[in-house]
């Protein structure tokens, strides 16, 4: 005779399994526990580690035996349970015994979340539809004119400077007479009109002369990112050292040249295009991967287990404080600007939102991994290790790399990006 067990589902994603264990299994745990501690027992006549179980039967403490059989039952019996009902536990069950007599009985209820049930939406009749990608003239211009002005000549002026030019500036920047973190700089180049400075900074110095200097009064936007400069009215005392005008060359064959290998302007031109078309099918092809899975997660049913809305929560803030960090901004900075009331209402809104997101996306990618039997090769998997190896050349890195956590996460986004890209095929009419 086996274990008796019935499940309750306490709701879609949590279950309690009771358990009921038999004599006999109650005695195989009390002999696995009799061995573990026969192992460290000290009896005469018999040297540590060789004391039989019949031997360390009549020696143990009766209570520590019971305590040890019982943690070995509930071991095995959870794992066991779980599994013999198809049921993933996605974190360690709360185990609550409800009656045990050593030797005879044991009844317990284990109780957590698990893997829920994913009712699949028709993955294979989607909506979406990817969006035709087409180069515009303008599009090429805009690379041409970026192309000018990286070969743009800077000529030093002395006449009063105007729009496009170059200007080298000392500035500081005070706010009620006392200046502030950030607002200092000296010999620092700047293009009129390149809309790099606060409103109305840059305006400020048109009309002015190198060696001259002027106070240039400006307010910050409310939007700005440091709390105590939003709509603050500053004063820049600036010095003009020094006007270049930025003469761009015309686009000929010979600047096509200098910029490539390239013969003619039409050879340039054409190979932006390329460019430009390659960057736009690339993007059109995530939005539209996108797309699809967002619209595979409003037609099919998916539970999502709080465990896992948690640590995708945690995730995103860390990503999103390691963003901001590298941008020079705080969380505080952000969820102000967004008029977020505190840290709690930015988590329970946007960041729990985005959260369940990810987590439904996944538990339907995985499910449909299963369906359509897409599995991800040893082969493959080594390929995509040493793409990510050679973009990485930090020593460090590649070993991090070479982790059994790393490779497991690797596996994992490689079945998801092939899963993916299963559900584009049978949506590619």
């Amino acid at each position: 005779m086996s274990m008796k067990r019935s499940v309750k589902n306490i709701s879609e994603t949590k279950v309690a399994i009771n358990v009921s264990l038999t004599p006999d299994e109650l005695q195989a745990a009390e002999q696995v526990a009799l061995k573990r501690m026969a192992h460290d027992m000290k009896v005469p006549g018999f040297r540590k580690g060789k004391v039989p179980v019949s031997v360390a039967a009549k020696h143990v403490d009766p209570n520590a035996l019971a305590q040890n059989t019982l943690e070995n039952a509930l071991s095995k019996a959870v794992a066991e349970a779980f599994m013999g009902e198809g049921l993933q536990a996605l974190d360690r069950p709360e185990v609550e015994v409800k009656k045990f007599v050593p030797g005879s009985e044991l009844e317990f209820v284990a109780e957590t979340e698990v893997l829920p049930k994913i009712t699949m939406g028709d993955y294979k009749n989607l909506k979406a539809k990817r969006e035709k990608v087409s180069v515009t003239k303008k599009d090429v211009d805009e690379i041409v004119e970026r192309i000018k002005k990286g070969f743009a000549e800077k000529k030093t002026v002395e006449r009063a400077a105007k729009k496009n030019d170059e200007v080298n500036l000392d500035f500081e920047g005070k706010k009620d007479g006392v200046p502030f973190d950030g607002g200092k700089a000296e010999g620092y180049d700047l293009v009129l009109g390149s809309g790099n400075f606060i409103p109305g900074f840059e305006e400020g110095i048109i009309g002015k002369k190198a060696g001259e200097t002027f106070d240039l009064k400006v307010t910050f936007p409310k939007t700005y990112h440091v709390e105590e400069l939003k709509g603050a009215p500053v004063i820049f005392t600036t010095t003009l050292n020094e006007v270049k005008e930025v003469v761009e060359p015309e686009m000929n064959d010979e600047l096509a040249a200098k910029a490539g290998p390239f013969k003619t302007v039409k050879e340039l031109e054409d190979d932006i295009k390329r460019e430009i078309s390659k960057q736009k099918e690339t993007e059109a092809l995530e939005k539209f991967k996108d797309a699809l899975v967002t619209e595979l997660v409003e037609k099919s049913k998916v539970p999502t287990p709080e465990i896992l809305v948690n640590d995708q929560m945690r995730s995103i803030e860390q990503d999103m404080t390691q963003n901001l960090a590298y941008r020079g901004l705080t969380l505080e900075n952000y969820m102000a600007e967004k008029n977020y009331k505190d840290k709690e209402a930015w988590l329970n809104g946007e960041v729990k939102e985005a959260a369940e997101n990810r987590v439904k996306a996944g538990l339907v990618l995985a499910e449909l991994s299963k369906i359509e039997k897409v599995e991800a090769s040893q082969e493959e998997l080594l390929e995509r290790m040493n793409q990510l190896g050679q973009q990485y050349p930090d020593e460090k890195m590649r070993e991090q790399l070479q982790t059994p956590e790393a490779q497991r996460d690797m596996a994992n986004r490689l079945l998801t990006d092939k899963t993916i890209d299963r559900i584009v095929a049978l949506n590619t009419k």
